[in-house]
């Protein structure tokens, strides 16, 4: 299995850093960097997130500071595709069944 990110994706990543560094760049590159490290987790256990009403879609909450994972598992071409990421605070797309 390999990650791949939507654009969606990888603008919400950005975007989170972006709202961490005018505090504290320090602190984004470190949420950043956990993000990604959580991440991993999908690649030895791609189910581990929980299924969701949107047919497909799968939620994960990185281990470190708690950030949603959405993503979506296609077998048939053996990746992991991460739709999104949200801070727990923020409104959600999607919801568990």
């Amino acid at each position: 299995m390999k990650l791949r990110f939507t654009p969606l994706a990888v603008e919400t990543i950005a975007e989170i850093a972006d709202f961490i560094r005018t505090e504290n760049p320090r602190a984004a590159q470190r949420v950043r960097a956990a993000i990604y490290e959580g991440l991993e987790i999908l690649l030895i256990f791609p189910h581990a997130g929980r299924l969701q009403r949107t047919e497909g879609v799968r939620k994960f909450v990185t281990p470190r500071y708690r950030y949603i994972v959405y993503y979506h598992v296609d077998a048939g071409a053996e990746e992991i595709v991460v739709l999104s990421v949200k801070h727990p605070a923020q409104r959600r797309p999607h919801t568990d069944r």
